[in-house]
């Protein structure tokens, strides 16, 4: 307010109403009624939360060799900071409130001058409640009524039926009007059910504060949206969710994605119809029990966050067909994995996995098994059972023998076992006969031989043996026609030689029938001269025979 005003002298009713305008459109927009029931439900989210974690510092004990004035500090210092992120957290919620309270009271000022102004009389005589109509059309400077309190040039107060202050994914209507020309409360028009983190921030594409969140979750319940995505919508102090994401019961597809999220709240489980949930790339080191509540989850991506662990719950999650674990902290896969019988994707590649348990079994649907990059010695025997699996890759392990198991495979296309500690490859893998890319190549030192029934997997199209100790391919190698790519560098192959092998993988193959077929040709050239050995000796066997008869 321009201070220099204050002096200025008001001889008329209608220069006091014109200054009473002013002053109330100086403030800024009214916020929704959304945005400020999602203001007071961070404000009491927040003190819950601290509240929980200063009980918890409270209930903290010293170690015996800790001084007690050492361990004071350490609590005052958590409590001091616990504060601050606490004012930090709410700073933007309470402006907003006092925003709200700030036009509340406004609101009564303004009451009360209309009362003044639509009295029949006043200390300075009668008053008009409404000044007569302009004689002629000529534009003249615009004389303020009393109605113009409420409604002027400058669009109404929102009222708070409102559902946001932003209503770029609102239709827009024209007020209107009562007799009295007060602007009618209209309800917004919802154009679609679809929230996205742009159309709320606005046009300039700012990243949503925890206030504005809770606001959009507010707004998203409200007109029960079943999408929304805020993949890299979040400022980098959001941290966590407020409690109020629970309230999306009609949601079914949820992207928060690449924020700086470290713990989501247990109304998670309220989503309950939720089929697709994409956390991937935060901060996230533990799942609440109530993840298993989302009964209709079918894809759930948690791929390159700080899992240690995984909540039992998530046995309940049977209709789960895509699980992305990959790129955490997972030292073992919990037995409830074999729980998920409709899934037909798992992915736990890069973490700290030393086994899969036996109950992978029970995966009956699955499809797609990821392992690469974790610390495997072995593949369960249980891995037979999944009859449904195409696609297995085990790469970057320390895994030494492949099990026998592996024959029951029938619907096989793709193994990949390289970069292991793998000795020998099982013959009973040839009657994996589905079999169209096989990777055994970097297993070094350790592998000397391919199994001789080889020439079973006739589907085959990629085989890569590279980096090993290979000498010899087996004969039944030139049964796979439909080889395309062949990888054999870095073998000290001697059969075939190596200016065959760098010919090609039919040029290999070809080679392989020809050297089968010579062999067997001076195989079929030895064998007269073993019958004309047993000739003569059936012949000296028969003279033998004639003569002791002639004695007789």
């Amino acid at each position: 307010m321009d201070l220099m005003q204050m002096d200025k002298r008001l001889d008329s009713t209608e220069q006091v109403v014109e200054e009473i305008m002013r002053i109330h459109r100086s403030l800024p927009p009214r916020p929704g009624i959304d945005e400020v029931e999602a203001a007071k439900g961070l404000v009491d989210n927040v003190d819950k939360e601290d509240q929980s974690c200063f009980e918890a510092i409270a209930k903290q004990r010293k170690g015996s060799e800790v001084p007690a004035e050492l361990f004071m500090v350490l609590q005052d210092m958590k409590r001091g900071f616990l504060h601050f992120r606490s004012k930090e957290q709410k700073r933007e919620a309470l402006k907003l409130l006092d925003l709200e309270a700030t036009h509340a009271f406004f609101d009564d000022l303004i009451q009360r001058a209309s009362n003044c102004i639509a009295s029949p009389s006043s200390s300075n005589g009668s008053v008009p409640s409404r000044p007569p109509p302009a004689p002629t059309p000529a534009p003249a400077p615009r004389t303020p009524s009393p109605s113009s309190l409420y409604f002027s040039e400058k669009p109404p107060v929102r009222p708070k039926e409102m559902v946001s202050r932003d209503d770029s994914f609102v239709s827009k209507t024209k007020p209107s009007l009562y007799t009295d020309a007060f602007a009618a409360p209209r309800k917004p028009q919802i154009m679609d059910s679809t929230l996205t983190a742009g159309k709320f921030a606005g046009n300039d594409g700012d990243k949503l504060s925890l206030i504005k969140l809770a606001s959009l979750i507010e707004v998203s319940a409200k007109k029960a949206t079943q999408e929304l995505n805020l993949q890299n919508k979040l400022t980098d102090q959001v941290e966590w969710l407020p409690d109020s994401i629970g309230k999306l019961s009609s949601l079914i597809s949820l992207d928060l994605s690449e924020n700086h999220i470290v713990v989501l709240p247990n109304t998670i489980g309220g989503l309950s119809s939720l089929t697709k949930l994409d956390l991937h790339s935060n901060r996230i080191g533990q799942l609440p029990e109530s993840i298993g509540e989302l009964l209709n989850l079918v894809y759930l991506n948690l791929g390159s966050n700080q899992l240690s662990s995984l909540p039992s719950a998530f046995s309940r999650l049977l209709r789960l067909e895509e699980l992305d674990l990959s790129c955490n902290n997972l030292p073992i896969l919990p037995e409830s994995v074999g729980s998920l019988v409709s899934l037909k994707k798992l992915d736990v590649e890069t973490n700290d996995i030393e086994e899969i348990p036996h109950s992978i079994g029970g995966c009956s649907s699955l499809k797609e098994l990821r392992a690469d990059y974790n610390k495997l010695k072995a593949l369960p025997e249980a891995i037979g059972k999944i009859t449904t699996l195409e696609v297995l890759s085990v790469r970057y392990n320390n895994i030494r023998q492949l099990p026998t198991t592996m024959s029951s495979l029938a619907n096989l296309k793709e193994l990949d076992a390289s970069f292991n500690e793998l000795e020998s490859v099982p013959e009973s893998l040839c009657f994996a006969t589905t079999l169209v890319k096989l990777n055994i190549g970097n297993n070094f030192a350790d592998m000397i031989s391919l199994p001789r029934s080889i020439g079973n997997l006739e589907m085959l199209e990629e085989l890569d043996i590279s980096n090993n100790q290979i000498r010899v391919l087996p004969d039944s190698f030139k049964m796979l026609t439909k080889l395309r790519v062949f990888r054999a560098q870095e073998n000290p192959l001697q059969v075939p030689p190596r200016d065959i092998a760098e010919k090609g993988p039919q040029a290999v193959v070809q080679y392989m029938n020809d050297l089968v077929e010579t062999r067997n040709v001076k195989s079929q050239m030895v064998k007269p001269k073993k019958s004309w050995v047993q000739r003569c000796f059936f012949s000296k066997s028969n003279k033998r025979k004639q003569s002791s008869m002639e004695i007789v």
